[in-house]
């Protein structure tokens, strides 16, 4: 029997994160990955490692995790991938704001990885897709995205793995994450399949923080799962390569934690976007007018340090906290005010900051919108999750 493993997985933190969680997670689990792959030459994973991630281990000494990374992609144990720098919802965002994002993030990988560094395919933050950002991703030259299977129909429907999928909306090559297999601790999932003597392709895609930092593998299941004669791994270029049978697609907009519920009511990206929801509601107000002012005064004295706060209050976790989702999986309820209070602060600071006098009615209205905010965030909190 043989099992066929397409594994992606998913480096992030965000760029509001303390110290202490980095490095928790670089122990746990970016580490451990990397030194599997180290000890086993014959397994490929195709991995994506986000911009601001990489300059905070840099920031950290991860010297020796950041040049084992690099050797293992110029030995092509790892296919890497592009992103997103700070891991915004990309669909939410104008043009000009989403063609930053990729930019930055492959200045870094260059920095890091080689100037002539290029990757095949590209994964949107939270996998959320939408034809606006896939068209934006092939302007900069990807073949491919990486999606959830609800992505093709809605619904969690099998997906074909001999067909090539083409996006009709931006002609990129998609494959597909089967959800059941991503949503567990896949090596458990894997030595089950193993254990039933089936031949099998499987596609995974999943944080790398699983293997380690949310889930504490204690025998050692994943470093076991590499050493078994029945599994080949390939990477998701590779796979592609290979597929003839081409079928051209209109895509769902939908992320990798979508479900059929939310999409029939034209949800795509609740966790991070639902009008219902006061506080994400207020937040988006705040971001965008953070994004209207920014490009509004490049040219102030301190526009530098406005950019900064703005990126950072950009990524996806100031509004993911702000879901109070239950996810039943690894974790608790999505809901963390002092989690979303950072990303509000780095968007109030990204106001604050700019010296011209013109700004001080936006000042005053992006004030009133942050004291809002900070009220409701505590107002639930006290009232439902204390």
């Amino acid at each position: 029997m043989k099992i066929t493993w397409i594994n992606f997985l998913h480096f992030y933190q965000p760029p509001t994160a303390n110290n202490e969680t980095v490095i928790e997670a670089a122990e746990k689990s970016y580490k451990r990955i990397i030194s599997a792959l180290k000890r086993n030459p014959s397994i490929v994973f195709t991995i994506n490692i986000t911009g601001c991630l990489l300059n905070k281990l840099a920031d950290l000494g991860y010297y020796d995790l950041i040049k084992d990374i690099n050797y293992l992609i110029t030995k092509k144990q790892i296919e890497l991938t592009g992103s997103a720098a700070f891991h915004p919802i990309l669909e939410f965002l104008p043009n000009k704001e989403i063609d930053r994002q990729i930019k930055i993030n492959e200045q870094i990988l260059k920095k890091y990885f080689g100037i002539n560094f290029k990757p095949e395919g590209f994964f949107i933050p939270e996998a959320a897709y939408g034809p606006h950002t896939a068209k934006i991703v092939k302007k900069f030259n990807y073949q491919w995205l990486i999606l959830d299977e609800i992505s093709l129909t809605g619904k969690l429907n099998k997906t074909d793995s001999s067909v090539l999928y083409l996006d009709k909306k931006s002609n990129l090559k998609i494959i597909f994450r089967e959800r059941i297999f991503s949503k567990d601790y896949v090596p458990t999932t894997i030595f089950k399949l193993i254990e039933e003597q089936q031949d099998k392709l499987i596609i995974t895609g999943t944080d790398a923080e699983l293997y380690g930092l949310r889930h504490t593998d204690f025998t050692a299941k994943f470093e076991k799962l590499l050493k078994r004669p029945e599994i080949t791994t390939i990477t998701i270029s590779k796979y592609l390569s290979n597929l003839k049978n081409k079928q051209t697609i209109s895509l769902v907009n939908s992320s990798w934690e979508s479900t059929e519920k939310k999409l029939k009511k034209n949800l795509p990206y609740h966790l991070w976007f639902d009008q219902k929801n006061n506080i994400q509601t207020n937040l988006w107000q705040l971001a965008n007018l953070a994004i209207t002012v920014n490009n509004k005064y490049q040219t102030d004295q301190n526009f530098f340090w406005s950019r900064q706060h703005l990126d950072k209050g950009l990524a996806s976790c100031t509004f993911w906290w702000a879901s109070a989702h239950d996810f039943k999986l690894f974790s608790s309820i999505s809901w963390n005010p002092d989690e979303i209070e950072k990303g509000v602060n780095e968007l109030i600071r990204s106001i604050r900051a700019l010296a011209n006098p013109k700004t001080k009615q936006i000042k005053i209205q992006a004030e009133k919108l942050y004291i809002k905010i900070k009220r409701l965030i505590w107002q639930k909190h006290w009232h439902y999750y204390w």
